[in-house]
């Protein structure tokens, strides 16, 4: 099947080399002509495992081609649009200017029967607003969110956890129903499961997906705040009510919290949605789960300062991690990035390393120092902390290796992901998050 894919962003660029690298003839639109420049050499504009390679393997098979012409979507079947819905300036309302130029923009190119599915994480209601305009065409709009996450955005694109269409009632919504099922074939035939619902709930599947996760993160990060006054230790505490089946072991990870252009920035647009909707008491609560994610970078900038005994002036101080997770140089919103900006406004020197975001970290922070050699970046160091879990730091660095690089042994282990035995063990002072 023919498919346009309308943003070549993260979700986009990732979408169209997937959608290519199953069989289908797609054409990638955007704007950015540096970036259309970029992927259509198969370079992938920023760092994600396995993209490159099926970028290349699209392009050279002519299945993939990327343009800044939004006329070459004319002719494609399944027009996907996935452009960035970011938080507005002045508020936590997401941002639509993106969306409607996206739709304005291929309005003209549309043909009867076509399909043009929704992929952005949008404000419930958007769809039925947009399929007003979309109509009038003789093409059906549907809404198809994503479930990726970065890291493992090809994996989760290619064989995802689940299939989400909200199409309009009747035949043709049947009928669009039917054609997404053709362009997920692979997917369907493996027994993924395919909802079909209406608008909203195919909307509201995303963000209420990414409120539970949010939430999941807080709480445990909250019951780190009470085990810190407690002398409680939330590792085992997560480890045993995670045992419980209704509650699951997965993302009860307490540390320094979450951050990336997604989860923060739609529980706000989420919240903002629900005041719209005179339903602002419904989700008020993520306005704490909110709160409390913040919360925990103050709490891992105190635990650096206090091991100074009140004061980091002029201490070295090498940050592990500049990415907000690991397999990824996205900083958007990064914890790593905001502790390490915050310990040098407080007068430390800081060191930060990555495996992958320095590039981007620099850009936007051009008054810390960066070294790529993580050996390197430890030597000299008066403090560490992790802040970012690559397996770099929380696996493949042993505290005997680490100790014989720095100049004093305190570690802040942000993450939780290190052994608190074995760092003890070879003389370092631990500090973990939560955790006695």
């Amino acid at each position: 099947m023919r498919l346009s894919v309308i943003g070549c962003g993260y979700l986009g660029a990732v979408h169209a080399a997937s959608m290519a690298s199953i069989g289908h003839e797609v054409v990638g639109i955007d704007v950015d002509e540096r970036k259309i420049a970029s992927l259509s050499k198969g370079e992938a504009p920023f760092f994600e495992p396995g993209l490159p390679e099926i970028l290349t393997e699209g392009i050279q098979s002519g299945r993939l081609r990327f343009t800044t012409d939004m006329a070459e979507a004319a002719g494609a079947k399944v027009h996907f649009v996935g452009v960035g819905t970011p938080q507005v300036k002045d508020g936590y309302a997401a941002d639509m200017t993106y969306v409607n130029a996206a739709i304005d923009g291929l309005l003209p190119y549309l043909a009867a029967g076509d399909i043009v599915a929704g992929k952005s994480t949008v404000p419930v209601g958007t769809a039925a607003t947009l399929a007003e305009r979309v109509t009038p065409t003789g093409a059906t709009l549907v809404w198809n969110p994503e479930f990726l996450r970065e890291g493992w955005a090809v994996q989760d694109t290619i064989d995802p956890d689940r299939l989400v269409a909200g199409v309009p009632a009747g035949e043709e919504g049947k009928r669009a129903a039917d054609v997404l099922r053709e362009v997920y074939h692979p997917s369907i035939a493996k027994n993924t499961p395919f909802i079909v619902t209406d608008y909203a709930t195919a909307e509201l599947v995303k963000v209420s997906a990414n409120a539970f996760l949010a939430t999941k993160i807080s709480f445990i990060n909250a019951m780190a705040e009470i085990a810190e006054v407690t002398g409680a230790d939330v590792t085992t505490l997560a480890d045993a009510i995670g045992h419980d089946a209704r509650i699951g072991r997965r993302f009860l990870g307490a540390g320094i919290g979450f951050g990336g252009g997604c989860l923060p920035k739609d529980i706000r647009a989420f919240s903002a949605r629900a005041e719209e909707l005179g339903r602002g008491e419904s989700v008020a609560f993520l306005r704490e789960v909110d709160a409390i994610n913040l919360r925990r970078r103050d709490r891992a900038v105190d635990i650096v300062v206090g091991a100074f005994g009140g004061s980091v002036f002029k201490k070295n101080i090498t940050v592990l991690g500049a990415a907000f997770k690991p397999h990824s140089d996205d900083i958007r919103d990064s914890p790593a990035l905001d502790v390490a900006v915050r310990l040098h406004g407080l007068g430390a020197w800081v060191t930060i390393t990555d495996p992958a975001a320095i590039a981007n970290a620099r850009r936007i922070h051009p008054q810390l120092n960066y070294v790529e050699d993580r050996d390197e970046a430890l030597r000299g160091a008066d403090a560490v902390i992790v802040v970012t879990e690559w397996d770099e730091y929380r696996r493949e660095l042993s505290p005997e290796h680490a100790g014989e690089l720095v100049a004093g042994k305190v570690i802040v282990d942000g993450r939780n992901c290190l052994d608190a035995a074995a760092w003890r063990g070879a003389g370092w002072e631990y500090h973990g998050m939560g955790r006695p």
